[in-house]
C-alpha cells in the first residue's frame, strides 16, 4: 500500500463491531479519541475469516480525509519502488477488471501486488436481494457479534488492554519515567525486552550453522546484507522448548554487541509504571531470575523481564569464546 497514506502501525486491539456494516468490516477501535472503522482485508478479498492473533496488526491509513484501519498479518518493511518497476494488472477476462490491485512490483525476485486504496474502502460489494414482505420461512434471529470469540480468556484480555490504551487522549499519554518493553514470547513464557536495546524485529529466515560454535550460537543470518549472530537464550532462562523454525528475531544491541533472539512470536510494545514492576520471586532467583530485572502481570501471565546486558555478556551465553 502507498506509504504515504499511513499514518501508524498498532499492534490488533479489542475492536467494537458495528451491526451495520459490511461483513469485511472487523469493527471500529477508539484511536484517542477518533473512532475509526478497521477492514479485515483477507475478507474484503473474499476469504474466510481467520481466528484474530495477538500478532496481528492495525494499519491506519487515511483516504480522502477519513481515517480507516486495514488488519494484516505481519508488517514486513517500507520499499521505494520506481515507475519502471510497476506494471498493470492484467484483465483476466473481459469485462473483469481487477478490484482491489493498483498494479505488480517487481523488487528483485519477488513480485508484489499494490492495493488500490479507493477501491478497498469504496467498492460496493454484492447485496443479496432481499425477499419481499412475507415470503418465505423466517429467519432466525442474527447471532450476536463477538470480536475475537474464539481467542483465549487471557489473550481477550490483552486485546482489550491495548483497546484502553489507544482510547486515552494524546495529553494524557505521558510516558515520562515509565519503562518500555518489547514483549515476545519463548515456548509458553512471556519476556519483556527492554525498547532501548531493542534495534528491530525482523522474520528468522536462512541460518547458516557456524562450526565449532557453543551450542547456543544458533548461527547466522542475512540481514539486509548484514551478517547477524543469532543467540539462543532459552538455555540461560531453563526453557526447555526447542527452537523456533519459522518465529521472528529480536535484533538487540549491548554496548558493541550486535545480536538476534530467536523468539516464537513478537506479542505487543507496553509501556509500565514503576509500580507495576515487581522483585523477581525467589523461587526463580537461583536460575533464570538471575538474568531478570524484575516481573510484571501481562494479562493472567507473568512477564518477566530481561536484563539484556548481564543475560549476553554471562558465562552462559558468551558469544566469542576461546577454544
Amino acid at each position: 500500500m502507498p506509504a504515504p497514506a499511513v499514518r501508524e502501525i498498532l499492534s490488533l486491539p479489542e475492536l467494537t463491531p458495528v451491526e451495520e456494516a459490511p461483513e469485511y468490516v472487523a469493527g471500529v477501535m477508539n484511536l484517542r479519541g477518533r473512532i475509526v472503522p478497521v477492514i479485515d482485508l483477507m475478507v474484503r478479498f473474499g476469504h474466510a475469516r481467520q481466528p484474530y492473533r495477538l500478532a496481528d496488526s492495525v494499519v491506519v491509513f487515511e483516504w480522502e480525509g477519513t481515517a480507516m484501519g486495514l488488519i494484516l498479518n505481519a508488517v514486513r518493511d517500507v520499499w521505494e519502488i520506481p515507475e519502471s518497476a510497476i506494471e498493470a494488472v492484467p484483465q483476466y477476462a473481459p469485462g473483469q477488471p481487477a478490484r482491489f490491485l493498483a498494479g505488480f512490483a517487481k523488487r528483485d525476485e519477488q513480485v508484489i501486488m499494490l492495493l488500490d486504496l479507493e477501491r478497498v474502502v469504496r467498492l460496493p460489494v454484492e447485496v443479496p436481494a432481499q425477499l419481499e414482505e412475507g415470503e418465505g420461512e423466517e429467519s432466525p434471529p442474527a447471532p450476536e457479534r463477538v470480536f475475537a470469540p474464539e481467542a483465549t480468556a487471557e489473550e481477550r484480555e490483552t486485546f482489550r488492554e491495548r483497546a484502553r490504551s489507544l482510547a486515552r487522549p494524546v495529553e494524557t499519554r505521558d510516558f515520562t519515567g515509565l519503562q518500555p518493553l518489547a514483549v515476545a514470547r519463548l515456548g509458553t513464557e512471556l519476556f519483556g525486552f527492554p525498547l532501548p536495546a531493542v534495534r528491530e524485529f525482523s522474520d528468522l529466515t536462512t541460518v547458516t550453522r557456524v562450526p565449532c560454535c557453543p551450542d547456543h550460537v544458533v548461527g547466522q543470518m542475512n540481514l539486509r546484507g548484514d551478517i547477524l549472530t543469532l543467540v539462543d537464550i532459552r538455555s540461560a532462562l531453563r526453557i526447555a522448548n526447542g527452537r523456533p523454525v519459522d518465529g521472528k528475531v529480536v535484533v538487540v544491541q549491548s554496548g558493541d554487541l550486535v545480536v538476534g533472539i530467536p523468539v516464537d512470536e513478537v506479542l505487543d510494545v507496553l509501556y509500565l509504571r514503576p509500580a507495576e514492576i515487581t522483585g523477581v520471586p525467589a523461587v526463580l532467583e537461583a536460575a533464570e531470575g538471575q538474568y531478570l530485572e524484575g516481573t510484571a502481570p501481562y494479562g493472567s501471565q507473568m512477564l518477566g523481564i530481561l536484563d539484556l546486558q548481564r543475560l549476553l555478556t554471562g558465562a552462559n551465553l558468551v558469544v566469542n569464546e576461546e577454544p
